[in-house]
This record gives structure tokens, C-alpha cells and sequence, in this order.
């Protein structure tokens, strides 16, 4: 076989592969709203979204899971605002401050901090986290929002972290001695010539942190407490869309409303997220078109 041949086979693979890939996510798409739109057609999409009580076992069931999304984004919300300011921080010490002998070993020890599994986060913020909130703020049980919005926060790190580490690093290092070169400080630098032409890549970092923390399951299952009601502060439990979704489905009948509801929940957070990805992507081509033009 000839490298002509070879490349072909090759580029069959890929190809093959990449279709693969397509067709499954296609098929994903396809069952999640052939199996949740039901739900919308029985009680209508602006009840569904809207309504204040998720009964699903009364009789009748209430599917309403305003109170679900809200606890989503109150989790979600709390865990941007740990992870925000601790993520990009540490970009730029990362990127600025640190020894390029400390960042070729600290960048990868954060990075590979998202592949722990949610399960050891969930253990540790019932067994340390839980018990230490409710002593300390005290409270009847340490399994609340709060629990859950830090442990989420936590687990946003490493893709924050890493995302904005690149941009910041993708500046050109021109722009950084041409500041040094006029007077300017390394803070000044760093705050008003490098951070503003890398904000697309930070967003963008951002935006997937969130995408990160909305869609987590197994943590908030276990440290969120399980609440389903409209949350009214941080310090009680509430319980996300992907917790109700988990929780749920091994008992829920196939083809019954509930079952139908919670496929109906996976299409409103399969669309949540849908956006949050958009976005990022056209932050990061922002970024790329900011930086090349420079």
C-alpha cells in the first residue's frame, strides 16, 4: 500500500469516525424530545416551566419545575461567584507571576482536578463540608444550597482555570514589554493591556465553568438536599434540575407523565446549556479574531 493509499485509509477513518459521532449525538437529540415533548403537549411548555410544584407522584401530579430551575440557577450563581474571581486570579498568577519552572508542573495538577470523579466531591461535602456548615452557621443540616454552590465552585476551577490560562497566555508578549518598556507597572499590565485583550478567552472560560456547574449531577444529588421548592436563601436545601432527573428516572414508569416530565426537564437543560455553549464559542472566535488582528 502506497502513502497515497494510506492517507486514504486514513482520511476514511476519520471521516468514518466523525460521522459516528454526529449520528449518536443525533440519536441523543431525537429520544430526548421524542420522549419529553409529550410532557409539554399534557399541561402546556409555559405551565410546565412556570409552575410552582413538582408532585409528580400526587394524585393528580403537579409537574411544575420552576422551583428546579431556579435551585439550578441559585447553585449555579453561587458556585460563579467562588469560582470567578479564584479562577482568573490564579490565570494570572499562572500566566505572570509564577516561575515558568512551578507552571509547567501547577498548570497540569489543576488540570487533571477535573477528572476526579463527582462522586469524591459529593462524599466530601457530605462527610466534611455539610457537617461543618451546619456547626458553624447553625443550621439543623449542612446538605443546603450553599453545600452545593462551593462544591460546584470548586469543581468550575479546573476548566476556568485552564481556559483563561490560555488566553491570557495567547497575548502577545510585545504588548506586555511595550507597557514595561513606557513606565507601566506589572499590575498595570496586567489589568489594563493584557486581561482586556484576552476578556473573549476569559469569557469564554467563564461560560463554560457555568455550563460545567449547571450541568453536574451527582454532587448536587448528594450535598444540595433535595428540596423541591422555590429557594429563598442559600442557607436551605434546594434541588437542581439534574438531581430531580437522577433521583427520578429508576423509578419513574416508562411512558408514564413523570417519565415523560423528566425527559421534558432534559430538553430544558439540554437547551440551557446548548446556549451557554454558543456563547462560549463565539467568545472564543471573538478572541481568536481580536488577537490574530493584533
Amino acid at each position: 500500500m502506497n502513502w497515497r493509499n494510506k492517507e486514504k485509509f486514513i482520511h476514511g477513518i476519520l471521516f468514518i469516525f466523525a460521522i459516528s459521532s454526529i449520528i449518536f449525538l443525533t440519536g441523543i437529540v431525537i429520544v430526548l424530545f421524542k420522549e419529553g415533548l409529550p410532557i409539554f403537549h399534557r399541561i402546556g411548555l409555559l405551565d410546565f416551566i412556570l409552575g410552582k410544584e413538582w408532585y409528580p407522584t400526587y394524585d393528580p401530579p403537579d409537574f411544575g419545575i420552576y422551583p428546579l430551575i431556579m435551585s439550578s440557577l441559585l447553585v449555579t450563581f453561587g458556585a460563579m461567584v467562588i469560582a470567578v474571581p479564584v479562577g482568573i486570579s490564579s490565570a494570572i498568577f499562572i500566566s505572570y507571576i509564577l516561575p515558568a519552572k512551578y507552571k509547567n508542573f501547577v498548570k497540569p495538577i489543576i488540570e487533571m482536578l477535573a477528572g476526579v470523579p463527582s462522586v469524591i466531591y459529593g462524599l466530601f461535602g457530605m462527610k466534611v463540608l455539610g457537617p461543618f456548615l451546619a456547626d458553624k452557621l447553625n443550621l439543623p443540616t449542612g446538605l443546603i444550597a450553599l453545600n452545593a454552590a462551593i462544591m460546584l465552585g470548586i469543581m468550575a476551577l479546573p476548566t476556568i482555570v485552564s481556559i483563561a490560562e490560555d488566553a491570557l497566555s495567547s497575548v502577545p508578549r510585545s504588548f506586555r514589554d511595550a507597557s514595561l518598556a513606557l513606565g507601566g507597572t506589572m499590575w498595570e499590565t496586567i489589568m489594563k493591556v493584557n486581561l482586556p485583550i484576552a476578556t473573549s478567552g476569559v469569557t469564554t472560560a467563564v461560560i463554560l465553568g457555568m455550563g460545567r456547574a449547571i450541568g453536574e449531577t451527582m454532587t448536587v444529588l448528594m450535598v444540595a438536599g433535595g428540596a423541591s421548592m422555590v429557594p429563598k436563601s442559600f442557607l436551605l436545601p434546594v434541588r437542581p434540575m439534574t438531581a430531580t432527573i437522577a433521583a427520578e428516572m429508576g423509578e419513574a414508569a416508562i411512558g408514564s407523565p413523570h417519565y415523560h416530565a423528566l425527559f421534558g426537564i432534559g430538553i430544558i437543560l439540554f437547551i440551557i446549556t446548548l446556549m451557554f455553549n454558543i456563547l462560549a464559542d463565539v467568545a472564543s472566535q471573538s478572541f481568536k479574531k481580536k488577537v490574530s488582528a493584533r
